[in-house]
């Protein structure tokens, strides 16, 4: 499909990218790793076509269609969500309105037996079959089920866009590149501005996805799930590697050390040979062997060891003063801005020592909870303070707004630094990859994950003994979060983590409070146990919207196993009161019902697609030596049908046979 060649990317003296070459076929899904700055954006900005290289090229099968998500995009305005969403489909609607134009045409012409007449016939029949194949399900529907998936309410798919921020924009993006179906999906960090259950959403996507995927990510997990295969950019050369990301870095390992003791093994040949020709050089009766070892050495191919780039975070944060037994507490807290109240009656305990994390859909209150930790917000209702002796860094997910872009990167941790710290300033930034002329630079011409990584600086300035990190990880590379989260694991101190890395908070902390519809619920437990619970929760709303046909519950339906241990006379106080371990023996009760269904719609579909295929096969017979009584293209019509049906209940019958598995 793609074929990059002899790629070169150089900027002034500086080359990014130095002779290239890799292929991507259709069945690829390849995770572009490597660190921050090693080219990884400019390698997708190379294959659609928006950069062009200094030497090589990009080759591309014709007609292909390339879906590119940037990081950094425009956003359209004027339009509601899913009104932009269904841009993706004009392509669709306009098939839909050449074929009522050619209806049309049809009833007033009376021309049946001539050329035009049948052309006009031949393209409606051509036109019927591409929007038979396309619409496996309405445009509408598809919407709606990707901008939910993505994370949008049914009530918010009529706002305007420009109501939303850019990380929501950044969604709607995505759907409509997601629903345009292109043969190749280019996504440069697509879960930087994604919540847990939306990527979990996208990592299922792409993963029945049919096409091939190139992907930029920083979420190890996401990449695991996601990828067959890991295209390594390192000091401006590729690794290829046919396994997905953790299989690459052992992979990667026990190609360097074999590399190393190969290159070892053949030094000491060469030392050894070299002695022996400088030890008989001159004497008459070894001459033949010297020469013989001369020329040997002259056609000798040198091992060479693929040059590391080593550079990496070395992180630990000072020891924590002691503060009171309780961190933070709230209790009946409402809070919110003026013209809305982002969530009420939230109470939360962190106690000394505690490590939490805030998740929840991006907007339902989770940044608003740290500036009232912060004192940068007061509450709307309710009470919220500090425990004794608690001081507290913080580090802000705005860091553009919140660094002084007139400032060097010295600078920046210098006017703040006082008493014997400012001795040991060059030291921390060192900590933090910012070496030699690093520090001189100025803050506006820093890359994102450069200024997380100063902005976490700034938090080894004093020694906090509870940090309080607002996705602290969005702009980093996946060895310095690994280090980032050893130094949060060994730090002796209360942590509040916002963060939807998966793979970061997994090991790191052990009580999440998720924000969800105005409220705030406390889960106990790794982020693996809440997001088993929240899956279950999940797929039981879909199923109540797509599976009854309404467009939204009126009220949360019972699982059967509720319905069977509730009673009218039962209060609601009681069910909210409902032990831990009957709510779990609930949820398993329901998920093997659930499993019950899910098998016998297996069943059904294995018979259909078998049908289908028998079908097909009868059709095929036919169209491969016609008579003169079969209708060609009749026959084509419904084998384009059936097959549109057959591909249907096949990716049906292999998302229900995962689920089982």
């Amino acid at each position: 499909m793609i074929s990059i060649n002899s790629l070169t990317v150089a900027f002034g003296g500086f080359t990014l990218l130095n002779d290239i070459n890799f292929h991507i076929s259709g069945a690829d899904k390849i995770g572009l790793v490597g660190k921050n700055g090693a080219g990884k954006s400019t390698m997708l900005k190379l294959i659609c076509g928006l950069q062009n290289p200094t030497s090589g090229k990009v080759s591309k099968t014709g007609g292909i269609k390339i879906g590119y998500l940037p990081q950094i995009m425009e956003h359209h305005r004027g339009r509601s969500v899913i009104d932009e969403a269904m841009t993706a489909f004009s392509e669709l609607f306009e098939m839909e309105a050449e074929l009522e134009r050619i209806g049309q045409e049809l009833a007033l012409r009376t021309d049946y037996e001539s050329k035009e007449y049948h052309d006009l016939i031949v393209k409606m029949n051509d036109l019927n079959d591409q929007l038979s194949y396309a619409q496996s399900e309405p445009p509408r529907v598809r919407c709606e089920k990707t901008l939910l998936g993505l994370g949008f309410h049914l009530d918010e798919l009529e706002r305007p866009t420009e109501t939303f921020s850019q990380g929501w924009n950044m969604r709607i993006e995505l759907a409509k590149i997601l629903l345009s179906a292109p043969d190749v999906l280019l996504l440069d960090e697509p879960t930087n501005h994604l919540d847990i259950e939306s990527i979990e959403w996208l990592e299922d996507y792409l993963k029945n996805y049919r096409g091939a995927l190139v992907l930029i990510s920083h979420d190890r997990k996401f990449l695991d799930a996601v990828t067959n295969r890991t295209v390594e950019i390192m000091l401006g050369h590729i690794h290829d590697y046919k396994v997905p990301y953790s299989k690459y870095l052992e992979l990667r390992a026990e190609r360097i050390s074999q590399q190393k003791a190969a290159y070892e093994n053949q030094q000491r040949m060469i030392e050894k040979t070299e002695e022996f020709i400088e030890k008989f050089r001159y004497k008459p009766t070894k001459s033949n062997q010297v020469q013989s070892r001369v020329k040997a050495l002259e056609k000798l191919e040198r091992i060479e060891v693929d040059i590391e780039d080593k550079s990496k975070l070395n992180v630990k944060f000072p020891p924590a003063p002691r503060s009171g037994d309780i961190a933070f507490k709230a209790v009946a807290l409402k809070a919110g801005y003026k013209e809305k109240v982002v969530f009420s009656d939230a109470d939360i305990e962190v106690r000394r020592g505690e490590k939490v994390a805030l998740v929840g859909r991006n907007g339902e209150g989770k940044t608003t909870l740290m500036r009232i930790i912060m004192r940068e917000l007061d509450p709307l209702g309710g009470e919220a303070r500090t425990g004794h002796n608690v001081q507290i860094g913080y580090y802000a997910q705005n860091q553009e707004d919140i660094l002084d872009k007139n400032d060097t990167v010295y600078e920046t941790l210098d006017r703040i630094a006082v008493g014997d710290i400012r001795t040991k300033l060059r030291d921390i930034l060192a900590a933090f990859l910012f070496k030699g002329e690093d520090i001189d630079k100025k803050v506006a011409v820093l890359s994102g994950g450069e200024r997380a990584r100063l902005a976490m600086a700034k938090l080894m300035l004093r020694p906090y003994n509870l940090l309080a990190l607002d996705e602290p990880t969005n702009h980093m590379d996946i060895l310095s979060k690994e280090i980032l989260k050893q130094a949060l694991q060994a730090y002796d101190g209360t942590l509040v983590i916002v963060s939807h890395d998966r793979a970061f908070l997994d090991g790191l902390v052990d009580k999440l409070y998720e924000f969800r519809d105005g409220k705030v619920k406390e889960h106990l437990g790794t982020v693996e146990d809440f997001l088993r619970r929240r899956k279950l929760e999940t797929l039981n709303e879909l199923e109540r919207h797509f599976g009854t046909g309404k467009t939204q519950a009126s009220a949360p339906a019972k699982t059967p196993a509720a319905a069977k241990t509730s009673s009218p006379a039962q209060k609601p106080e009681v069910q909210e009161n409902k032990s831990e371990a009957q709510k779990d023996y609930q949820a398993k009760k329901f998920l093997s019902k659930e499993e019950r269904k899910i098998k016998n719609r297996i069943n059904f579909l294995e018979k259909e697609i078998e049908k289908l295929e028998t079908a097909q096969k009868s059709i095929e017979a036919v169209l491969g030596n016609p008579g003169p009584s079969d209708d060609i293209f009749e026959l084509t019509r419904k084998y384009l049908e059936n097959k549109r049906d057959l591909d249907a209940k096949t990716d049906e019958w292999a998302t229900l046979s995962e689920q089982i598995d």
